[in-house]
């Protein structure tokens, strides 16, 4: 089972709405951590998942963004009226290190809708896990690996649990080596002793608002290597120019045609996603769409990537 982190900004919201059909192929459980108190593009992103009837994850209590650390109305507000008469979710409580424990069950005893913990810090798991045992509405765990070790984990054996591994290393993008090991959680995450793996995607732990002008343009995609037992890295096509912060279209197109002469070699190891196809076509019509499009396709790439990896399992 995967769970795709996602962090409610534009293009995650949009990849969600676009990809909901796809991810009711295979069985994907999408986290969305609300980052903007315009809510309109995480209302219509709900929807296409209630649509395809898609479980998923709401956190209520967001760490970063606009919505950290003030008054979650605005969430509860989409669970009372967009969600109200959908099931098929549970609403996640993410503990770290400054979170409080009564501030915990309280939320747990007075949810209305099953709670998953996401595991984010917290530093005394065996007080956590007595402290929930008892609490039915707790059915499931889900752990960032970053901050989560093995021991930590080990407390929480009565519920579903879920490993999230940040495969994506954030640097700036002229610092990106051509190639470098994303994740094998997908092939190894039931040696872990877990339920679940999940990721996130291309775009990684780090959150930021937005970045500054562009030196180099970056495309990154993940493949899965057959010839290093189905283990998954993740390529990073560079512009050729790094030094200025001009011409960002002239660039994409040098990436571009870096992805796409490599897709094409004989036994590439790229999966053929309509993302790629889309990435071909742009090049095709010497098109630049925008960085937020850019890195769009690259998400939905990843997760037709996983859907092809977990249908082909079965």
């Amino acid at each position: 089972m995967y769970y795709p982190y996602f962090r409610g900004k534009q293009y995650e919201l949009i990849t969600i709405r676009e990809n909901a059909e796809r991810m009711s192929q295979a069985a994907i459980v999408p986290i969305l951590e609300p980052v903007k108190q315009n809510v309109s593009g995480l209302r219509r992103a709900l929807e296409a998942l209630v649509e395809q009837n898609i479980r998923f994850v709401l956190i209520v209590n967001p760490q970063c963004g606009e919505l950290c650390d003030i008054d979650p109305a605005l969430i509860y507000d989409l669970v009372n009226n967009t969600l109200s008469e959908y099931r098929n979710f549970s609403l996640g409580y993410i503990v770290n290190q400054d979170t409080l424990l009564p501030d915990i069950t309280s939320f747990c005893k007075a949810a209305s809708h099953p709670v998953t913990i996401v595991h984010s810090g917290y530093q005394r798991g065996h007080e956590l896990a007595d402290a929930l045992k008892n609490l039915k509405k707790v059915t499931e765990h889900i752990f960032i690996e970053e901050f989560c070790s093995k021991l930590y984990r080990k407390h929480f054996n009565e519920k579903t649990r879920v490993l999230i591994r940040d495969g994506f290393i954030k640097r700036t993008n002229r610092e990106h080596p051509e190639v470098e090991h994303f994740s094998d959680l997908h092939i190894t995450y039931k040696d872990e002793g877990v339920d679940g793996f999940g990721d996130f995607l291309i775009v990684g732990d780090d959150y930021s608002e937005g970045g500054g002008p562009a030196y180099a343009i970056a495309i990154h995609l993940t493949y899965i290597d057959a010839d290093e037992d189905d283990d998954m890295f993740v390529k990073h096509y560079l512009s050729d120019r790094t030094n200025t912060p001009v011409d960002p279209g002239g660039k994409f197109l040098e990436a571009l045609q870096k992805l796409v002469d490599d897709v094409k070699k004989k036994n590439s190891p790229i999966y053929r996603s309509d993302a790629v196809k889309e990435y071909v076509k742009c090049l095709e019509r010497e098109h630049y769409p925008g960085l937020g499009y850019v890195k769009k396709l690259s998400m939905q790439h990843h997760i037709e990537l996983m859907i092809n990896s977990l249908t082909c399992d079965l």
